[in-house]
């Protein structure tokens, strides 16, 4: 997927949707990548955004995470 790069990757899809919606407030448009198995739910849902905003997307999540 080129243009496009993985800023966070969880196991839990709400925190997945959590981060994405925060990236939107953010006016940083983000979609999610569902690599779990879906009979017993192992593997990592990962929140992709334009390389163009990769930087400030990680600059926010990290920011988000010390709180």
């Amino acid at each position: 997927m080129d243009g496009w790069t993985c800023v966070y990757t969880t196991s839990f899809l709400h925190e997945a949707e959590l981060v994405k919606g925060m990236l939107e407030e953010n006016q940083i448009t983000a979609f999610l990548i569902n690599k779990q198995d879906s009979v017993y739910l192992f593997g990592d849902i990962e929140v992709h955004v334009s390389t163009d905003n990769a930087f400030t997307a990680t600059q926010l999540i990290n920011n988000r995470d010390r709180e």
